[in-house]
C-alpha cells in the first residue's frame, strides 16, 4: 500500500474518532431531549450540504485522472441525498416527513457504501481527489455517524 494511502486512511480513522466524540458528548444528548421531528431537523440540514459531492465533477478541484465511475457515482449519489434531505425537512413534522427521512437514510447509507465500493474498485488513490480530499477525510465520517441515527434520533415520540 502506498504511503499516501496510509495517511489517507489514518485521516479517515481520526476523523471518525473525533466526530464520534463530538456526537456522543454534544449532539446526541441535545437531540435525545427533542421530539422526533425536531431532532431530525438539524441532522437533515447537515445532510442537505451533501451537494458538495458535486466537487468530484469539477476539473481543477480533483485530478484529471480521477476515475469517472467513482466521480459520477459519488457526485450524483450525493446530490440525490441532499435533495432527499431537503424534501424530508420540508415535509416534517408530518408522518410523510418521517417516512421521507427513512428513505433519505436508506439512500444515504447505500450511497456511501457504493462510493467506498467504487473507490476501491477503481483503485482510487488519495492524490486523485485533489482539493476534494477533505470530503472523505472530514465530511464523510460526520455524515456516516449522523446518518446512522436519523430515523430514531429521538427517544421522544412524535
Amino acid at each position: 500500500m502506498p504511503q499516501q494511502m496510509i495517511w489517507f486512511f489514518m485521516s479517515i480513522a481520526f476523523s471518525f474518532i473525533a466526530w464520534g466524540i463530538v456526537t456522543a458528548q454534544y449532539i446526541w444528548p441535545e437531540l435525545r431531549s427533542r421530539q422526533r421531528a425536531e431532532a431530525l431537523r438539524p441532522l437533515l440540514i447537515l445532510h442537505s450540504f451533501r451537494f458538495i459531492g458535486l466537487a468530484f465533477l469539477v476539473p481543477g478541484v480533483v485530478s484529471a485522472d480521477l476515475p469517472a465511475a467513482f466521480a459520477h457515482s459519488a457526485a450524483y449519489g450525493d446530490i440525490i441525498a441532499a435533495i432527499l434531505a431537503l424534501l424530508s425537512q420540508l415535509l416534517l413534522p408530518s408522518a410523510a416527513g418521517v417516512a421521507a427521512a427513512w428513505i433519505f437514510s436508506l439512500w444515504g447509507f447505500v450511497d456511501i457504501v457504493n462510493a467506498f465500493y467504487q473507490a476501491n474498485h477503481a483503485g482510487l488513490l488519495a492524490g486523485q481527489l485533489g482539493a476534494a480530499f477533505f470530503l472523505p477525510t472530514l465530511i464523510v465520517p460526520l455524515l456516516v455517524i449522523t446518518r446512522s441515527r436519523i430515523p430514531d434520533s429521538s427517544a421522544a415520540s412524535t
